[in-house]
């Protein structure tokens, strides 16, 4: 029987220095090899997965990128977007004011470019530099930002986000999905739309039921798919809630804990718990 490995990106796939280690590259190659399927899971835009993508040959061994939290999701071996939610724009106005008056950082994508409503903080270049992309600060952000769009992100020192994150809750919870992907990262969303909702909307399509998945992760944003999992792992350096979440934890991602969880969840005959 065969199995699906779904894979957090930074923190959880990448070391401290965002590199796939040798070892760790090579145990889930090792997987796909013997048939089991291999899930990318990001709060990443698409374009800013492409390295690990290619890195892992997951157009050659039929992978998947879910990419912005659960946004989107591209089939690796056709190219096709399988699956996608909007978020929609009659949001953005009440999204830019609230962003200027707090003083937050407000971005969103464009093809493989950051579209910033206000100079670059940063934490907004931090975001840029993760993915590998340039940043256009534009004027008029919410005339500007007329195309189809997965998501936003707001950016501010941790404990402002973590006020900030509820507060944008009990304006736009009911109409947006808001939470952190890091303490300083404030996701918003189409609604209802998470790491954990995606999986179960594409799971059939890869052939693959829930309790044959093992999802791993570090950050708040992974903490719905590995509640959702048949095998949910927080990393070593997980946040601590993130730990609590999972059934098991596993070394940090510079102790090759991916490693591990391949050792124990996927046998080489099988696929299954040894």
């Amino acid at each position: 029987m065969n199995k699906a490995l779904v894979l957090d990106i930074d923190g959880t796939l990448t070391n401290s220095r965002k590199e796939i280690t040798p070892a760790t590259k090579s145990a889930i190659q090792d997987l796909m090899k013997r048939g089991n399927r291999v899930v990318l899971a990001s709060g990443r835009p698409t374009p800013g997965m492409r390295r690990y993508e290619e890195e892992l040959e997951l157009e050659k061994y039929g992978g998947y990128l879910l990419s912005y939290n659960g946004a989107r999701v591209v089939d690796c071996f056709t190219g096709e977007v399988i699956y996608q939610r909007l978020l929609p724009l009659a949001l953005l106005p009440g999204m830019y004011r609230f962003a200027k008056g707090n003083g937050c950082g407000l971005i969103t994508y464009l093809g493989s470019d950051v579209i910033s409503a206000f100079p670059v903080d940063p934490y907004v270049a931090l975001e840029a530099r993760i993915n590998g992309l340039p940043v256009r600060e534009v004027d008029h952000f919410t005339e500007f930002v007329d195309f189809d769009i997965n998501k936003c992100l707001m950016t501010a020192e941790p404990e402002k986000a973590e006020r900030l994150e509820k507060e944008l809750r009990e304006q736009y919870g009911d109409r947006a999905s808001i939470y952190r992907s890091e303490p300083y990262f404030i996701e918003i969303m189409p609604k209802d739309v998470n790491k954990a909702t995606s999986l179960d909307k594409i799971l059939p399509v890869l052939g693959v039921k829930r309790e044959e998945t093992v999802c791993c992760g570090d950050g708040f944003n992974d903490i719905s798919m590995i509640r959702y999992a048949g095998v949910g792992v927080a990393m070593g350096n997980a946040q601590q809630v993130v730990k609590e979440a999972a059934d098991f934890v596993t070394a940090a991602n510079d102790e090759d804990g991916l490693v591990q969880v391949i050792r124990r969840f996927f046998n080489r005959e099988a696929g299954c718990e040894e």
